[in-house]
């Protein structure tokens, strides 16, 4: 499994509130369980306990998104390495699960989980993927969403670094809500001279265009 892939842990954490709207899934075992995915053999590890602890990791992951997000840099890279260090990671090399065409292992980084609870392994994991998204590909490709009122994470992997949005939903509700706000716009201009924008551009003077 490439390094790359555990950024989205980070990601799926984030994103289980919305402070903005008083949304949060992360409220049972249940929940912590579901956000390993694949990984069945970790979430089996988690308890009730873990709902809490995860939380706190959560605001900690969002805290890195919203320093990054404001450009503040220094303090992102700041606020994930204190998680780096409070939960280090078990690097080994794996090749169990991919194999080439003569069958040869697929040599390749893996975080091995050797946590003693469900938290700390799932926190090791996201925060070194995090971190490693970063360091490649740089702290403004961290970003949240601009489609107010969400404010959920996401991974810019554009090759222009022009992502806003964490999703094609939040993006086209976005460019609807611009759409509609220049067209409320211009029926206001239009009402206050008495003219619509295709009438006045009508009536202006050939000299004068």
């Amino acid at each position: 499994m490439e390094l790359a892939h555990y950024s989205d842990y980070a990601v799926r954490l984030v994103n289980t509130e919305e402070p903005a709207r008083s949304k949060d899934s992360l409220t049972s075992v249940d929940a912590v369980r579901e956000l390993f995915g694949a990984s069945t053999q970790m979430a089996r590890r988690a308890t009730d306990a873990d709902v809490t602890r995860f939380r706190s990791v959560r605001a900690r992951l969002r805290a890195v998104f919203t320093a990054a997000d404001a450009g503040e840099e220094s303090l992102a890279v700041d606020l994930l390495n204190s998680l780096l260090l409070e939960f280090p990671v078990s690097p080994q090399i794996s090749g169990h699960d991919q194999r080439d065409d003569d069958g040869r292992p697929l040599w390749h980084m893996h975080l091995a989980d050797h946590s003693s609870n469900a938290t700390s392994g799932y926190a090791a994991i996201a925060a070194m993927g995090l971190a490693f998204h970063l360091t490649e590909h740089g702290v403004d490709r961290l970003g949240l969403c601009q489609a107010a009122p969400c404010r959920n994470a996401y991974l810019d992997t554009s090759t222009n670094r022009s992502r806003r949005y964490c999703s094609d939903r939040c993006a086209t509700r976005a460019n609807v809500a611009a759409y509609r706000a220049r067209k409320r716009l211009e029926s206001d201009r239009s009402g206050s001279t008495g003219l619509s924008a295709d009438t006045s551009q009508d009536a202006t003077p050939a000299t004068d265009r």
